[in-house]
């Protein structure tokens, strides 16, 4: 649904975004991370057909984002950091008039807008101009906007900014539910708690190029090592005590009066061999659960560490990105 190979961007010296390579199935949300001027932007708008690539190509639905652009925007639902909405207009006028421009007939128009509009919590203020919303409802009705045509591809540039907790709630459940609905979503966003409930997968961008890829579980893997265990044995036994039992199964981390920490490549089939043996030298367990990691942890470790700037994903595990060009912020470009 969405394809990208070697795709670059440069404005005059500077390179904002250097060959990438990128694909999203149908169905698939795609979380694209990186700090500000990374390039996200800019390759959102090179998908979208917004902005002509430098070099290589993105396809979207088969499209060429080049040759059939016209026709590729059509297939897009595009959400921007800044919407940049008609103030002036009320919401239904508004929807009425984007859904007009994207081809759909008034009956259609009138439908889509009216489901949106409940769906997100802005019925009540349909009738209100838009320069009277708030922050949050104006960010809702950028996304309505951008699903009005009911499209098979979205691009959601930080949908939930300025949102209250219940709103950006109300957007996060609506993005699951349209990825089940085999949408192809592309969403950038600096809330990291956010991206792991959504993505599927994971894309971290730095310096215009695509240092990590992958499943969580893959990155952290790779990133931060075999998943970490914790055992709490009951007093008086300690971690110390557990530890010669446990050696010849697992890779032992740290020891702290109760408590034993240890990683394991096959928790499935070692932990139950664990608490057999400690059970069988009446040590009582009190709780065996792993250690959760977050995707904030792998994202810091990838950016706090940047000497393999451009090399593959394997590479980037060892040593991530160095001597970056100065970054512009491509809204600006």
């Amino acid at each position: 649904m969405i394809e990208a190979y070697q795709l670059s961007k440069q404005f005059g010296g500077f390179h904002a975004v250097r060959s990438i390579d990128l694909e999203v199935h149908p169905g698939e949300l795609l979380a694209l991370l990186g700090p500000n001027g990374a390039g996200k932007t800019t390759t959102v708008r090179m998908l979208g057909a917004i902005l002509r690539p430098s070099s290589g190509y993105a396809r979207i639905c088969g499209l060429d984002v080049v040759t059939q652009a016209q026709t590729v925007r059509g297939k897009v639902g595009l959400l921007t950091e800044y919407p940049g909405l008609y103030g002036r207009m009320a919401a239904l006028e508004y929807l009425d008039f984007f859904g007009g421009l994207l081809g759909l007939d008034p009956r259609q128009r009138s439908a889509r807008a009216n489901l949106l509009l409940q769906q997100f919590g802005l019925w009540e203020a349909r009738h209100r101009r838009l320069d009277g919303y708030s922050k949050g409802m104006k960010q809702k009705i950028a996304l309505v906007r951008a699903l009005i045509h009911d499209p098979p591809v979205l691009f959601l540039d930080e949908p939930t900014t300025a949102m209250d907790p219940q709103s950006a709630r109300t957007v996060r459940d609506a993005i699951g539910e349209l990825r089940q609905a085999d949408r192809s979503i592309l969403l950038t966003t600096h809330n990291l708690a956010e991206a792991e409930t959504l993505a599927d997968r994971v894309a971290i961008i730095r310096g215009g190029q695509i240092i990590a890829l992958g499943t969580f579980a893959e990155l952290s893997r790779q990133l931060l090592g075999e998943p970490l265990f914790e055992l709490v044995l009951a007093a008086p036994y300690t971690g110390a005590e557990a530890e010669p039992l446990l050696t010849d199964l697992v890779t032992v981390e740290a020891t702290n009066a109760t408590r034993l920490r240890f990683r394991s490549a096959q928790p499935n089939q070692v932990n139950p061999v664990i608490l057999s043996r400690l059970t069988a030298r009446g040590m009582p367990v009190v709780a065996l659960a792993e250690v959760t990691r977050s995707l904030e942890d792998v994202y810091l470790r990838i950016v706090a560490d940047d000497s393999s700037f451009g090399r593959t994903i394997p590479e980037a595990t060892e040593t991530i990105m160095t001597n970056l060009n100065p970054e512009l912020d491509s809204a600006k470009l």
